[in-house]
């Protein structure tokens, strides 16, 4: 019996000596948790944003755009190309039609027009077509685009 009450006097002195390595542990813990808090607030108001969000912050194009230039539309006209280059191109949606539930494009008027505010504007078209489909002018617009900007514009 003297032997189960010396075992029983060791398990609770390696049970309070246990105790005691395990706080230690704990303490490291909640330093780094502090030093986490501190860090972040001293990290401009950006720099959080984009730490919860877990990406680059990346400025935001103001146009939608389209092979590198801006689409910009106003109604049925969508223009694409960057104004203050030589040349535009403006597309005039003249029709649409149903499809699946949408309306959508179905005749379509394209003109490739020049920014010199001095040229009369019924000078300024410099090529003109009409194709069936958004994607069919939008295609053409940016070829032409392409060739004139070059000075290769028939």
């Amino acid at each position: 019996m003297a032997e189960t009450k010396e075992t029983k006097a060791k398990k609770t002195t390696t049970k309070a000596e246990k105790e005691p390595a395990k706080e230690p542990a704990k303490k490291p813990a909640k330093k780094a948790a502090e030093a986490t808090v501190e860090a972040a607030e001293t990290q401009p108001a950006e720099e959080k944003k984009s730490a919860k969000s877990g990406a680059k912050k990346t400025e935001k194009e103001p146009f939608l755009m389209y092979k590198g230039r801006p689409l910009v539309r106003s109604g049925n006209t969508i223009y694409y190309g960057k104004m203050n280059e030589e040349y535009v191109v403006m597309l005039q949606i003249l029709s649409t039609k149903e499809e699946c539930g949408m309306t959508v494009a179905d005749k379509v008027q394209i003109q490739v027009i020049a920014t010199d505010p001095d040229v009369r504007p019924k000078d300024r078209i410099v090529k003109k077509s009409e194709k069936t489909g958004l994607y069919n002018a939008m295609d053409i617009g940016a070829i032409w685009l392409d060739r004139a900007l070059a000075g290769k514009l028939s």
